[in-house]
């Protein structure tokens, strides 16, 4: 999707920022039980920046015409959410990052939607599991999953003929063999980085890495940090020792940042990195921007070679003191239903197709819609690059992990954030500081369950 999502962790608050993403949920089935509901509707974090979200928006407007539905375009902010809460005028519905959802129901900022599941009738079994895990807390759903994000590794074989290497040279499974190969596709000259070897993607993706090594981070129910786990250590190690070997994180970040995915002068078609772990969505870029670039997809891998990914995306809540929960919860079915996904993925193959450019699918929480999308509407590119990346992508989402909900999930995202900041930044050993991160994330989770 065409969606950019930044984190950003302050002290003791964590803020998401979502642009770009295509919005809202989406998709039908918008008959068969519970109210439509009538009045005033209002969202935060969410926009309508692209057809996914407005037909989506449509479809609903359409089916709930006595819903006056007021879409407040912009970022998540937390303290402006929780200041909203606070003084009993909050939004009905929140746009939010699935990892935040645990910590605001231990808050009771967002309601439980068993009631609305119920009245609704919403088939919770047609969520991706790893989704629906996120958006579950001591087994109450607080949240409906929207789009479904996973990690896949990206090559420019262009530059990898250039090192004399091939795709499969690029192996994930080999730590030990990784810093040679980075060694021959990075660009280190003067001190200067002008080329990428291959990028970590950490501290974002340190969570996959772990898994990768035989690590959970924190313990399935949420309420564990499992942050001084040698295996941890390990991987956040390797990772380090990707970037310190491209002339370190100051020099390496600020040429990353110059970065622009989402436009045809991305770094792949600039020749400007070899190979990255990245979200689904760049496929969608890279068939938009750069269509004729030298680009192969291959699943991230654990040690022993085995597919595995980290899931990721935005649900939907529904906040404490929201003045229309009926009309709400109508929306939510309506946005992540399989018929709406439909018609918004129909309407962005056309919009593809008006532009002559290919259409790699539209990827959600949603398993019954992915399946309607594929088996009916999406047809092979003819270019194989693209095809493969797809299936590889498809593939991806059955084997994909995520992050369990915690009732202290933003202060123990914040901790390992933090601790492998320390690190890149030299402040820090990866055990040193993954040890500090660990009484924190204690800490908060002992508070949170107290």
């Amino acid at each position: 999707m065409s969606r950019r999502l930044r984190a950003t962790a302050l002290a003791g608050v964590l803020a998401l920022a979502v642009s770009g993403c295509g919005g809202v949920g989406g998709g039908g089935d918008s008959g068969g039980g519970g109210a439509k509901g009538s009045g005033a509707l209002s969202t935060m974090g969410f926009g309508l920046s692209d057809e996914i979200a407005k037909t989506r928006v449509d479809a609903f407007k359409k089916d709930h015409p006595d819903v006056q539905l007021n879409i407040t375009e912009g970022a998540f902010d937390e303290q402006q959410f929780l200041s909203a809460v606070a003084s009993g005028n909050p939004p009905d519905l929140v746009y939010m990052d699935r990892k935040l959802i645990g910590t605001y129901a231990k808050r009771g900022s967002i309601q439980p939607l068993t009631d609305c599941v119920e009245k609704q009738k919403i088939d919770l079994g047609q969520y991706r599991q790893a989704a629906k895990d996120q958006v579950t807390l001591d087994g109450t759903v607080y949240g409906i999953p929207e789009f479904s994000q996973v990690r896949v590794l990206y090559l420019n074989e262009a530059l990898l003929k250039q090192a004399g290497l091939t795709a499969d040279d690029v192996n994930l499974a080999d730590w030990a063999g990784l810093p040679a190969v980075n060694a021959k596709l990075a660009k280190v000259s003067g001190g200067r980085l002008s080329r990428i070897g291959i990028d970590p993607k950490i501290p974002e993706f340190l969570p996959m890495w772990a898994k990768a090594n035989g690590a959970e981070m924190i313990s399935a129910d949420g309420a564990k940090a499992n942050l001084t786990d040698p295996k941890v250590v390990e991987a956040l190690t390797t990772g380090v020792k990707l970037i310190q070997d491209q002339g370190g994180w100051g020099k390496f970040k600020s040429f990353r940042d110059t970065f622009d995915f989402f436009g045809a002068e991305n770094p792949l078609a600039k020749n400007q990195i070899a190979a990255w772990p990245m979200e689904e969505w760049f496929l969608n870029q890279a068939a938009k921007n750069s269509p004729k670039a030298e680009l192969v997809v291959k699943p991230f891998v654990d040690r022993q070679g085995k597919p595995l990914t980290m899931s990721s995306g935005q649900a939907w809540v529904i906040t404490k003191g929201a003045k229309n929960p009926e009309a709400a919860c109508a929306f939510v079915k309506q946005m992540t239903a399989t018929d709406t996904w439909f018609a918004a993925a129909k309407a962005r193959a056309e919009a593809r197709k008006a532009a002559n450019l290919p259409f790699t699918g539209v990827w959600t929480g949603n398993t019954a819609a992915d399946k309607k999308i594929f088996d009916e509407l999406y047809q092979p590119t003819g270019n194989k690059r693209f095809d493969d990346a797809v299936t590889t992508i498809r593939e991806a989402q059955d084997a994909a992990f995520a992050m369990p909900a915690s009732p202290a999930g933003a202060e123990f995202d914040k901790a390992w954030t933090d601790a492998v900041n320390r690190v890149l930044s030299g402040q820090a050993q990866p055990a040193e500081a993954l040890a500090r991160a660990q009484q924190e994330a204690t800490a908060a989770l002992d508070k949170a369950a107290g």
